[in-house]
């Protein structure tokens, strides 16, 4: 898959240290992460490998031989009834904002879960003033889920975050099922 001449595909541990970089600037500079350090190579190394156990997708974006962005989908939460539900992590290169590269990762985690168990994709965003990143999830179906308030302090703030949700292997425009409707199976 290609957005504005960038190839997106499954990232490789040649990588990582790109993806680390990526990360580090946003760990360091912004609050759109509520990590205060940045993770180590291993940990990179680690994720990657955890995930691939779980037959979750990590991916990037690159663009002339560099990694301009990635984009993986982890466990919502440990305990086991979520094992269908997701969460999504979209970063990209400071200077590749606002080209596109985050629809078609975006684009890509969908489909890639889409094949997978999950079933219900969760966006935790930072309320860091500017509404990109919800835009970006409403373009791809996400609905409002949420508001936690001040649940974040980084960079002597405090930070709400947005919960956004939607169901994988629909298409946008699906209507919501309502989950206390009564299904006839027998017809």
């Amino acid at each position: 898959m290609t957005a504005m001449g960038a190839v997106i595909r499954p990232a490789i541990p040649a990588d990582l240290n790109a993806v680390a970089e990526i990360f580090t600037h946003y760990v360091r500079h912004t609050v759109i992460t509520f990590e205060e350090t940045p993770p180590s190579s291993a940990a990179w190394h680690q994720r990657l490998d955890d995930l691939a156990t779980r037959e979750l997708p990590f991916l990037v974006a690159e663009l002339s031989g560099h990694v301009v962005g990635y984009a993986y989908a982890a466990p919502w939460r440990p305990k086991s009834a979520y094992r269908h539900t997701v969460e999504n992590s979209i970063y990209l290169a400071p200077d590749r904002t606002g080209r596109g590269l985050g629809g078609a990762l975006l684009e890509a985690l969908l489909t890639a879960c889409a094949r997978t168990r999950a079933r219900q994709m969760i966006a935790v965003i930072a309320d860091a003033g500017t509404d990109a990143s919800v835009a970006l999830h409403r373009r791809f179906g996400f609905a409002d889920a949420g508001r936690l308030a001040a649940v974040g302090y980084k960079h002597d703030r405090w930070i709400d975050t947005v919960l956004m949700q939607r169901t994988l292997g629909r298409t946008p425009a699906s209507p919501r099922r309502d989950p206390t409707e009564i299904t006839d199976l027998s017809r």
